[in-house]
Parts: C-alpha cells; structure tokens; sequence
C-alpha cells in the first residue's frame, strides 16, 4: 500500500462500520494516523484493533455542535495540525412524505448535514492556520430525488451545497471540499433489503453489480490526498454507472 498519508492526522465520523470503517483502515494503511467518532463502542474497538498504532476512537455525538468542536480542537491540539476531513457519518429514517414526524426529519439533518458543517467549521480553523486541508463529505446517489426518502433526499442534496460553497471558501486557503456520492455498497443497510428489491435496484446498475466498501475508501483516499490538490467543489458519483441516467424509482 501506497504512504501518501504518512504523518498526517485524519478525522473520520461514522468510523465504525461500512463505509466508514474501510476509509479509516485505509487511511491507517497509508500512513496516516486516523481518529475517528462514533457511538457504537463495541464495533469501534474492533476498528482500532485492526491497525492499534495508527487509529484511535472518541465516543462523540458530532450532530451536538459543541461536543464536536471539542473533539476536533483536542485531536488538533495533541497532535499539532489536521489534514484531512470526512464527513461521512449519517442515518435514515425513511417514510412517505406525510408519515415523516418532525423528530424523524431533524435527526436525519442532524447527523446527515448538520454534524459535516460542525465538524468543517471546526477543522477548517485548524486547516487555514497551515495554508492546506481536505475535506470529504457524504452525498448520496439519492441527493438527485428518492421516493420515500424526503428527508435523507434533502440532507443528501444540502451536503452538495455545502461542499460547493465551502470549496469557494476553502480555495484560497488550500482547503480543498469534495463530496462522494456513493451507489449501491455492500454495507448493512444494502444487506437489510428483501431479495426482491435488492435484486430490482442492481439491475439499474449499469456495471451489473454492488460496490465494495473498499471502491468507496479507495475513491476519498486519492480525493484527500495531496495529488487531488487542483480538485474541489467536485461531487464524484462512485455507483457503477447508475447515476449516468437511470432512476432508482
């Protein structure tokens, strides 16, 4: 594996599982010493136990902005500097439009969108101090429009904003922004469908199959790493083509 992180210090939210669990073992590959936050104790020691040198866990709720902001300032302040971002934690809470409670839409942008501004805001005043910086938030192939998913489709669609209008911030900073859009990954809420409408949904893909964790965490390294320098304000779709035209509807 490639060194293009070595020394350093990448935080990731939402490091426990899926996604998130292969981008932080990969930045930990490439040399990079890798925090990450998340609420599920037990599976993230499981996480630090894979690379126990480079990775360390903080239990944070990064949807509360001050608990994340205290947890992005103590990694800054113990380790000197930050250089890489990713907001990547999220959750859904599905339901038809007029079934969507108010407690269900908030918790949704709370984690989805609220936490990446919190934790930006937060890591970009450590970043511009330094004159470089990567930050990588979580969209969805959704962002464009999903039955069912109003306020995971508005959350997905907000990161987009963000990440557009962070870059232009961001730019004269060194701070680069970017944003993933990832397709069908085999992850646990892919592996929770029924078989009928797992088998509906990869039959849009024009590859002709699911993504990997490992497609996704190979995708943010290079956007987080130095050799992405001239790349920002991009939203770069990692969904086997189903993005190209195709309605997941």
């Amino acid at each position: 594996m490639d060194s293009r992180f070595t020394g350093q210090v990448v935080l990731v939210t939402g490091g426990a599982q899926g996604l998130g669990r292969a981008m932080v073992e990969r930045f930990a590959s490439e040399g990079a010493s890798v925090h990450f936050a998340d609420l599920n104790d037990q599976v993230a020691q499981e996480v630090v136990a894979s690379h126990p040198d480079a990775i360390s866990y903080d239990r944070v709720d990064v949807s509360d902005p001050a608990a994340a902001r205290i947890w992005v300032d103590r990694v800054a302040g113990d380790k000197g500097r930050i250089d890489v971002l990713v907001n990547n934690a999220g959750v859904i809470r599905d339901n038809r439009v007029e079934n969507i409670t108010v407690e269900d839409w908030r918790a949704v942008m709370a984690v989805s969108l609220d936490a990446a501004f919190y934790c930006s805001q937060a890591a970009f005043a450590h970043m511009k101090t330094r004159s470089y910086g990567r930050v990588l938030s979580f969209s969805s192939m959704s962002w464009r429009g999903n039955f069912g998913q109003l306020n995971y489709v508005a959350a997905k669609a907000g990161v987009v904003g963000f990440t557009r209008g962070f870059a232009l911030e961001g730019a004269k900073h060194g701070v680069t922004a970017n944003a993933i859009a990832p397709g069908l990954i085999e992850t646990p809420m892919l592996a929770s469908m029924n078989d009928r409408a797992r088998e509906k949904l990869v039959a849009k893909v024009p590859l002709g199959t699911t993504g990997a964790p490992s497609d996704i965490a190979t995708a943010a390294a290079f956007l987080c790493s130095a050799e992405a320098g001239y790349i920002t304000g991009v939203v770069l779709d990692v969904d086997g083509g189903i993005g190209i035209g195709s309605s997941i509807r």
